[in-house]
């Protein structure tokens, strides 16, 4: 008879010491489920430290893509200003007729979707013929596949400028070249997720359905990482 009574106290502190075990896990544990995402492009040891269980620890200076002034569809000058605070996804392409261009703007037109309510993230599509994508032809471009300005930007601007901004800040390798007469524009058809602070978190293989996968799962996590650093104060 004695027995009875002990069983059941056991049982009971059992029950309330499991909830507070979990609780214990997702607090210390659980901070870090996800794998952070990666930087992209040089880095350096920055002369700031932070702490981390009394340890200094040297913070990272991380590659942020350069301020710039295109031109989008409305004719306006854009520059990282117009994009504070904003996730960015952006990609290259041409308002010519081509297979990858279209391959783009279907994917782009489906992020737009799952994302609608989303207002931290914007779309960024820069022309690498801007000779031919003036203002003016992009504002043709962009009612023919809905691009909203403010929400999908299309950028062009001056040749050397774009080039030096593709090549030599977002790491793309893109070139033209002349065939049979005509212009040929070789680049990589790639998204490229852009954090906050314009720093390079992921390229994406646009025609890869693995990597459009990946990218959405990442767009996510960036959002979780954005949203707390705003709450910690980071």
């Amino acid at each position: 008879m004695k027995l009875f009574p002990i069983k059941k106290i056991l049982i009971l502190v059992t029950i309330l010491a499991v909830p507070g075990f979990l609780y214990y896990l997702l607090q210390d544990k659980g901070k870090n489920r996800y794998k952070p995402l990666p930087f992209f492009g040089p880095k350096s040891v920055a002369a700031t430290f932070r702490s981390v269980r009394g340890t200094k620890i040297p913070d990272t200076n991380y590659h942020q893509v350069s301020d710039f002034k295109l031109l989008n569809q409305s004719g306006d000058t854009l520059s990282w200003k117009n994009f504070e605070h904003k996730i960015i996804i952006l990609n290259l392409f041409y308002t010519n007729d081509n297979p990858a261009t279209k391959t783009a703007n279907n994917a782009l037109s489906v992020l737009q979707k799952t994302y609608s309510r989303n207002k931290v993230i914007n779309y960024v599509s820069l022309s690498v013929d801007p000779s031919r994508d003036t203002p003016e032809a992009l504002t043709a471009y962009a009612a023919k596949v809905k691009a909203v300005p403010g929400r999908w930007d299309l950028l062009t601007g001056d040749s050397m400028q774009v080039y030096n901004f593709i090549n030599k800040q977002l790491f793309i390798d893109a070139y033209q070249k002349t065939e049979n007469g005509q212009p040929r524009f070789v680049y990589n058809n790639l998204f490229l997720l852009l954090d906050t602070k314009h720093r390079i978190r992921g390229y994406y293989d646009i025609s890869n359905q693995e990597a459009y996968t990946k990218l959405d799962d990442e767009i996510k996590v960036l959002i979780v990482e954005e949203l707390r650093n705003n709450t910690d104060g980071r």
